[in-house]
């Protein structure tokens, strides 16, 4: 049976997020869903992707993506054959979080999404990486184009997103666990503990690196997500 590798972007990406990767990566065909766009929920979410792409899968979601493929394997475990998590966490939404978020889709409802987006963009990011305008650009413009709808649904949908801790010992799949050494927005701590949770996780961290881990890192990046697709029970598609 085709194992197929699908890329789930975080909240409001879409392939920009992945176009380092999607040349490192053409051998295995990846996918890049769109399920976050559609569905106002993470476990609705990953029901659809369950749905939409038949057969085997290996996962690669980037944090609300991760914490979409985390739910999948917890819905159909026996057609996950890896799981890449990169700058996610398995944790619910605290509730500092949860009252910052709401109070963005106050905004992103009002039409008012720039005004949230631009004086934050630089937490998402490295220090070093934050001060390159062709990065912070490429960021706002996709951030931008999903519009204040899709982030007031995504935002809420992130708001109350599972536990993911309950069922991460389950997960009997090869799992690569990647941060940025330097993320604000899922530090560290959330990655080591996804990794002490799930029996076959290797966590890599990056130096020098923020929450945009496929944009600041991406040969990193690549060459893990290549090292871990290598030890999956799959071979490049066009082989």
């Amino acid at each position: 049976m085709t194992t197929t590798l699908v890329l789930l972007p975080g909240l409001a990406g879409d392939a920009t997020m992945w176009r380092d990767q999607l040349n490192a990566l053409a051998a295995w065909q990846p996918r890049v869903s769109e399920v976050h766009m559609h569905h106002d929920s993470i476990d609705a979410m990953a029901a659809a992707l369950l749905r939409e792409v038949p057969g085997e899968l290996a996962l690669c979601g980037a944090s609300m993506g991760g914490m979409v493929a985390m739910e999948a394997a917890r819905q159909a475990p026996g057609r996950i054959r890896g799981l890449a998590l990169l700058g996610t966490t398995a944790r619910p939404e605290s509730e500092d979080m949860r009252r910052l978020r709401e109070d963005a889709v106050v905004l992103f409802e009002q039409g008012r999404i720039e005004e949230v987006i631009a004086p934050n963009a630089h937490f998402a990011f490295h220090p070093a990486h934050a001060q390159d305008p062709e990065l912070m650009d490429a960021y706002l413009r996709f951030v931008l184009r999903a519009g204040g709808e899709q982030l007031a649904r995504q935002n809420r949908a992130v708001m109350r997103r599972p536990d993911a801790r309950e069922h991460l010992r389950a997960v009997r799949c090869p799992v690569l666990v990647m941060c940025g050494a330097d993320d604000q927005l899922t530090p560290v701590e959330c990655s080591r503990e996804i990794a002490a949770l799930a029996p076959h996780a290797d966590l890599r961290v990056l130096a020098r690196c923020g929450h945009m881990l496929t944009m600041e890192q991406p040969g990193a990046v690549n060459a893990g997500l290549l090292e871990w697709l290598a030890g999956l029970p799959l071979a490049p598609a066009r082989a």
